[in-house]
């Protein structure tokens, strides 16, 4: 997938742009992206970064890096990707503006986008003004229920069997693996501590079962209350594997919660809880 942070940087073709932020890119995105992909056109994504709504003043935790949402729309089928950078000069562009410099810019001449959609200055535009100036367009009906913010919703509830239906994949956490404190190891359970990017959405504390790295995982997420911690950390354990993955990218799907994290009686108590967590591992079901 060719990815462009403004319009020149795309060669000229006829294209069908979906249009959106695509957190997460979940089910309700994929809808979008294929009614897209059935113009005939050259399918491609019109998205942004930072978040708008963090640029306006609007905290949000991210389903996924800028990174993996691109990596998720390749493997959605998406040819193009314009990578907006969302600033307070975009945000002042009006919606016939953005529309011209923007879609009209690349050769877009399908916009796909979800029925709600609005963009330009005070979100004044829609799909009905995208329709007067000549645009073919496919509204997309919402999927009901399914939204990033949802999404996000079930997450933080550590419902993560429901969020993994929505996005149609389990949830995700990533990171580049660092230095930790080597407990792990000896205890016999090395681990890939994750140094997770600022606004990264993580899931509540605890201890999941997961897949990392093409294997399955044991994740710890929390404090490490056994030890007194107070920095909250994402750790991986990933099975039957020996090797070194310092300053790797290492993405984390979680999929099912194994148990609270706690402080034990004993260290013997702590490593017979992580080995049953491991076994729990084994067995895990992948959601979505």
């Amino acid at each position: 997938m060719n990815v462009a942070r403004d319009p020149a940087g795309l060669a000229a073709a006829r294209r069908a742009a979906a249009v959106g932020t695509f957190d997460g890119v979940h089910r309700g995105h994929l809808r979008v992206i294929d009614a897209a992909r059935r113009a005939g056109l050259r399918t491609s994504v019109v998205t942004f970064d930072p978040h708008p709504r963090a640029v306006l003043g609007t905290r949000v935790e991210l389903l996924a890096t800028l990174e993996r949402r691109l990596e998720l729309l390749s493997a959605a089928g998406v040819e193009d990707a314009l990578v907006l950078p969302f600033d307070e000069a975009l945000a002042a562009l009006s919606a016939e503006e953005f529309a011209e410099q923007m879609l009209r810019a690349i050769g877009a001449e399908t916009i796909a986008a979800g029925e709600t959609f609005r963009f330009g200055r005070g979100r004044e535009g829609d799909l009905d003004l995208l329709d007067r100036l000549g645009f073919d367009v496919r509204r997309v009906p919402l999927v009901e229920h399914i939204s990033s913010s949802r999404v996000r919703e079930l997450v933080h509830a550590g419902e993560i069997e429901a969020a993994a239906t929505l996005l149609g994949r389990p949830p995700e956490v990533e990171g580049i693996v660092v230095r930790g404190d080597g407990r792990g190891r000896e205890l016999g359970f090395p681990t890939a501590n994750l140094d997770v990017p600022a606004g990264l959405l993580v899931p509540p504390d605890g201890v999941y079962a997961g897949w990392a790295n093409d294997r399955r995982a044991a994740i710890s997420i929390g404090t490490n209350p056994h030890f007194d911690g107070v920095e909250r950390r994402v750790e991986a354990y990933l099975l039957d594997f020996d090797g070194d993955l310092y300053g790797d990218r290492l993405v984390v799907e979680i999929w099912a919660s194994v148990r609270e994290q706690r402080r034990f009686e004993s260290l013997d108590e702590l490593v017979a809880a992580i080995g049953d967590d491991v076994e729990r591992t084994r067995s895990a079901a992948r959601p979505g």
